[in-house]
This record gives structure tokens, sequence and C-alpha cells, in this order.
């Protein structure tokens, strides 16, 4: 089960709870590319549940917001409208790729 959620904490110790072992919370409202929208949650999220996967799955509108996601020491992104949306979705996907993989390495 992928629960997709919101960064609140009580819903994501609820969904632990039931037993969850991954959550995907967003970043910012779905297709918004707004990117994160409170970054001291998701942060928050990532500390109190160190063993679970963490996906964010929405609002990531350009590769600098996947890339502080990863900083904050997330699994991964998922993407949809920023790289279906670009004017060469080839280039944008291959930026997201960069970038996850800046990020995660800034966090380790």
């Amino acid at each position: 089960m992928l629960p997709y959620c919101t960064d609140d904490i009580i819903i994501a110790q609820h969904l632990v709870a039931m037993g969850c072992k991954v959550l995907m919370p967003l970043a910012a409202p779905i297709g918004s590319g707004k990117g994160v929208i409170n970054p001291y949650t998701l942060k928050l999220l990532r500390q109190r549940f160190p063993e679970l996967i963490l996906i964010v799955d929405a609002g990531l509108g350009a590769p600098s917001h996947a890339a502080q996601v990863m900083e904050l020491g997330y699994d991964a992104v998922l993407l949809n409208s920023a790289v279906a949306l670009a004017n060469d979705p080839i280039k944008m996907a291959t930026a997201f790729n960069y970038a996850i993989q800046s990020g995660r390495l800034a966090f380790e």
C-alpha cells in the first residue's frame, strides 16, 4: 500500500500504526508545480519516521524542488506534470535526474 497523504504528522502516525511502510506526502497541491510549501513538516516526517520509505508525490515543478526534497532525506520523488508538460520532456526528465542525484548526495 502506498498511501498518498498530506504532510500532517498525526495522519502519518495513524497510517504507520495501520501498518504502512511507505508514505507519499505532497509538497504542494497536485499539478501546481509550486515546490515544497512547508519544508519544516517534510523534514519532521523524515525525522519521526527514519525507517519508512518516504516519497514526495505532488507539487514539484522544477528540478530544484526535487533536489530540496532529496536534501531533506526523502527516498524518492514521483513526477508527472513537470515532465509531461515541459517543452522538452526528455531534457526536463534529465534535469530532474541530475537534481535528484545531487540532492541525495547533499543529504548523505
